[in-house]
């Protein structure tokens, strides 16, 4: 977007969203979890489902694209940044109910969908509800955990999941039960395709257990994650998705790509499934490091592997030297 464009697109959120949620040409390698990313024309961190519907329509008067994020642990923005608006659904968003009996009984936890896991986890620790334990860990919010139902250490949003409302562009409210959301490996109703839905709160069902043992499952997988996945590295969690038969990263381990590294990112050295960006690389750097990645396994292997990170935006301009 233009100077001009952007003004006007910022005029019209001003009338809904306070200055301090409002950021123009916000560097997006501060909203994710790589560090990486060139410039969002504009990015909205949002409050509410009324905030979000909004923040849709002005986009929409002034003809600007809308790109949905959470907190950016799965998320690879080009060093060109990203067009037009940015949401953002993240802790002004991030409310979580009492716990609700329901008739089956379960018992049922409703977050809005910038809610971390970590703290919908927490929540459901504290009330003695089981079910919840594998996703301690997954550093993502409620929203994005359910559009792409994040999983770890068998257990998948899919089996927690009761009820999901979301927000389309024209403003219409959706409804949809665990059935409709049409779940499968790392993908639901929401990332196949057809119009945008923003997810705005999910309900899951748990069902009561022994608080002493949901806490140690908690810690256990707290233990699992530390020792081997490379936590303290700027990355994105696991790169590529998991091929069918096989694991993404035992077989980039067993094609010798641990290190293997293109500018300032590399392949962790602690888990192969992590490519990780140690030492102030590009979003370029990164994806060029994915491709080596593809190629070698492909033709060692026969394995083609799929991204799992989610690649948005457009690459830095190139200029004659």
């Amino acid at each position: 977007m233009d100077e001009a464009r952007r003004a006007a697109l910022i005029k019209a959120l001003s009338a809904y969203l306070p200055a301090q949620r409002l950021q123009e040409l916000a560097p997006m390698s501060r909203y994710t979890t790589l560090h990486l990313g060139g410039p969002a024309d504009v990015l909205a961190d949002l409050a509410s489902a009324a905030e979000l519907s909004q923040a849709l329509g002005c986009a929409a008067q002034q003809d600007a694209p809308v790109t949905v994020i959470g907190n950016g642990s799965n998320l690879l923005v080009r060093d060109g940044g990203i067009r037009g608006l940015v949401v953002r659904v993240g802790e002004h968003m991030a409310g979580i109910s009492a716990p609700t009996p329901l008739p089956d009984g379960r018992v049922a936890l409703t977050a809005q969908a910038g809610a971390s896991l970590a703290k919908l986890c927490a929540a459901a620790a504290e009330a003695g509800l089981t079910g919840l334990e594998f996703a301690s860990g997954i550093p993502g919010t409620v929203g994005g955990a359910v559009c792409m139902n994040a999983g770890a250490y068998g257990g998948e949003m899919k089996d927690v999941v009761h009820a999901v409302t979301t927000r389309a562009p024209d403003g219409r409210s959706g409804a949809y039960s665990n059935a409709d959301m049409r779940f499968g490996y790392r993908q639901s109703r929401l990332n196949q395709g057809g119009g945008l839905e923003i997810v705005t709160s999910a309900t899951v069902a748990l069902v009561p257990g022994d608080p002493a043992a949901i806490r140690e499952a908690m810690r256990d997988f707290a233990a699992r994650r530390r020792d081997k996945q490379p936590l303290t590295l700027p990355c994105c969690g696991s790169t590529f998705k998991r091929p069918p038969g096989h694991f993404a990263g035992t077989l980039i381990e067993g094609c010798g790509l641990k290190g293997l590294r293109v500018g300032g990112a590399s392949v962790s050295q602690k888990h192969a499934g992590f490519l990780v960006n140690d030492q102030a690389g590009t979003a370029a750097d990164y994806l060029a490091l994915m491709a080596q990645v593809q190629r070698a396994v492909y033709e060692q292997t026969g394995v083609r592997l799929e991204p799992e990170v989610r690649i948005l935006g457009e690459d830095a301009p190139k200029y004659p030297a």
